[in-house]
């Protein structure tokens, strides 16, 4: 599965080719917030989604029928930055489920700066 296509097509809100990359029976579950999710439900939240959206998929691991990725979502105005990790199980070449952990981008807690410990990645 080409990985950067798929989420393109996540983030360009294209239901009917969101569609294609999943068996019609897929459950979503997005576990930061506890939420489980049919195909249509996830293709709905997905679409309604407000605002203009990007993406630069920064890590891809393959272990047998599971792929796992990293994602950096950014909106276009670049004001909202967040990562999300998905596992993707596979079969017959399309999703079967998908389990993923969002987390917004930020600045270490002060709490954390103010021990002076650690150094930014980028």
């Amino acid at each position: 599965m080409d990985i950067d296509r798929f989420f393109k097509t996540v983030l360009s809100q294209n239901a009917e080719e969101l569609r294609k990359y999943f068996q019609k029976n897929a459950v979503i579950k997005w576990h930061c917030t506890n939420e489980f999710f049919t195909l249509d439900e996830y293709i709905r939240a997905n679409c309604e989604y407000p605002g203009n959206w990007d993406c630069k998929v920064e890590r891809i691991e393959e272990i047998g029928d599971l792929i796992i990725t990293v994602t950096k979502v950014f909106s276009m105005d670049s004001y909202i930055s967040v990562h999300a990790t998905s596992f993707l199980r596979m079969e017959d070449g399309k999703i079967a489920s998908m389990d993923e952990y969002w987390g917004d981008d930020g600045e270490a807690p002060k709490w954390r700066l103010d021990m002076e410990i650690g150094k930014r990645i980028r």
